[in-house]
């Protein structure tokens, strides 16, 4: 398994959907997340639980209101990892004894501070420039510039994730994602990773 991360609009999923391009199935754990959020019921009530019934309304999550309240109190942030985390770890788990490919990526945006880079054979860090990556969210999100600055100050940074990477792909405009992808993928057929 090969874990792929970096911080929040580095252009993680767009190289996610690069790999998937190659035949490499990508599980993507936010995603799998805001679905577990959604539809397990024994998560919903552990949530509501932790942030009020304020945190649904029906069967959706109001993520507003779990947002405000994770980025001004990071235990509550680390409280709501550790409900979800495990669902995802399982629902990840089902999802892998499902795949044909011997070579599975896991896109995560906390996936060092998760700890889930521990069962990966090779973690690979997506990295930008800060202000590139803002006005990238400013084009994708309706954030303002100084939110989407609070929660790259709750993710770990560039430098923080690099320690843990086996490769860096570089995502500056500077650099082709194409050919970086395509030489990792090469890489990977070489060391018998993936069957190419």
């Amino acid at each position: 398994m090969v874990g792929l991360t970096g911080g929040i609009g580095s252009g993680k999923t767009t190289v996610a959907k690069i790999f998937e391009t190659y035949n490499i199935p990508v599980f993507y754990a936010d995603d799998a997340a805001k679905y577990l959020m959604s539809k397990n019921d024994d998560l919903i009530k552990k949530i509501k639980k932790l942030f009020g019934n304020d945190a649904y309304s029906g069967k959706h999550l109001n993520r507003k209101h779990i947002a405000a309240q994770v980025f001004e109190n990071k235990d509550k942030l680390m409280q709501l990892n550790a409900l979800v985390h495990p669902a995802v770890g399982k629902y990840f788990a089902e999802w892998t004894a499902k795949q044909e490919s011997n070579l599975v990526i896991k896109e995560a945006a906390i996936l060092i501070e998760s700890g889930s880079y521990k069962d990966c054979n090779e973690v690979v860090v997506v990295t930008a420039p800060e202000q590139l990556r803002i006005k990238r969210l400013l084009k994708r999100d309706v954030s303002s510039e100084q939110e989407i600055k609070n929660r790259m100050q709750h993710q770990l940074t560039d430098n923080e994730r690099l320690k843990y990477a086996h490769h860096h792909i570089k995502n500056d405009e500077k650099h082709s994602l194409l050919l970086q992808c395509d030489n990792l993928v090469k890489n990977w057929c070489t060391q018998s990773l993936l069957i190419c």
